[in-house]
């Protein structure tokens, strides 16, 4: 799962003034042994926290939209100097959307053992995660299903679909290997393999100076549901989230909570829940029309996921009724990004 190799190592803020000296590049660079040494020492102990700090969106191939999220909810590492390998287990919960089924929640595990390496640039550090075995394969478990007319697919051959629709995404995320990318403009990160300078493909990059791009993303979304993203902390008082929001279908509605708010309403559609509202007052509420939108919202400092709606349970834009969209019409393709920078611009 791409969540769990989601790795910012830290040391080009561990020593910057070393990281912009040409020399100490090269010498890093040139010699595998080192770049295992620092990487063990001093990237190793951030794969968790980092790999706990939000989701991740799902897709069916590298190219594709994001059509769910995985969440994890817990994770643990383990170094072999012998091999200079770093196996990661980790753990959580998630939900797509699937024909017929519509939003799926699920459970889903696994370890992975990964060839880890870096490479310093004048203006970045690249970090690679290429999988070396699975020695506990993926566990995927369906946890609820959104069509109570489909609840038995759990015991039919449509069950079986739906296990091997996440037991496909997991296995293809877990294979492709990974590229962590760190530097002053934020940080990103793609499956596969990318060399310097080469940056992933992402709809937006960032529309002003200081400012740091969050998120960078196209999901589809589908009537009658909802798609999260973050979180996105925002640390001093006089700053805001930047939205820009390309809608290639119908209006929807966009929401900002609170991350302790919406972690356990998450948690309840994904095991079974009705969608309803959060229990808190969004912090935001705003419309997206059809084609380009791009809004300024201030926000206390705090920990905040952006919610993207195109159900007629959480605001004031009503989808209308069409029998097929069970079966995938109607769907949103929706590019956004979400950047943190000051209120005033």
């Amino acid at each position: 799962m791409r969540t769990a190799t989601k790795i910012w190592v830290t040391l080009a803020l561990t020593w910057p003034a070393l990281c912009g000296c040409a020399w100490f590049r090269s010498s890093i660079n040139s010699s595998p042994g080192i770049r295992w040494w620092l990487f063990a020492n001093f990237g190793a102990n951030q794969i968790c926290p980092q790999v706990l700090s939000s989701g991740v969106g799902l897709r069916l191939n590298n190219t594709g939209d994001i059509v769910g999220r995985f969440f994890p909810n817990r994770c643990e590492y383990r170094v072999n100097d012998a091999s200079q390998t770093v196996t990661v287990s980790f753990g959580g919960t998630g939900f797509a959307w699937t024909p017929i089924a519509g939003r799926v929640g699920f459970a889903a595990s696994a370890t992975v053992e990964y060839r880890m390496d870096f490479k310093l640039t004048d203006d970045a550090t690249y970090v690679y995660g290429v999988v070396a075995s699975n020695p506990i394969p993926p566990q995927f478990q369906i946890g609820a299903v959104e069509n109570t007319l489909v609840n038995w697919a759990t015991k039919t051959p449509v069950g079986y679909l739906a296990n091997a629709f996440g037991s496909q995404i997991l296995s293809g995320e877990l294979a492709a290997g990974f590229t962590a990318i760190r530097s002053d403009s934020g940080d990103e990160f793609t499956l596969g393999h990318l060399d310097p300078p080469a940056r992933p493909r992402k709809p937006f990059g960032l529309s002003g100076k200081d400012r740091v791009l969050c998120v960078s993303e196209t999901a589809e979304l589908h009537p009658g549901q909802v798609d999260m993203a973050g979180p996105v902390k925002v640390t001093e008082a006089d700053q805001a989230l930047y939205l820009h929001v390309h809608v290639d279908g119908s209006a929807m509605e966009g929401f900002i909570w609170p991350k302790s708010v919406i972690d356990p309403w998450r948690e309840g559609l994904q095991t079974g829940a009705p969608l309803t509202l959060p229990p808190q007052a969004p912090n935001a509420q705003f419309m997206l029309n059809p084609g380009a939108n791009q809004l300024r919202i201030p926000l206390r400092p705090g920990s905040y996921m952006v919610v993207l709606d195109m159900s007629s349970q959480l605001g004031q834009v009503n989808p209308r009724f069409n029998p097929l969209d069970i079966l995938g019409t109607g769907a949103n393709r929706v590019s956004f990004s979400v950047e943190l920078g000051a209120a005033d611009p």
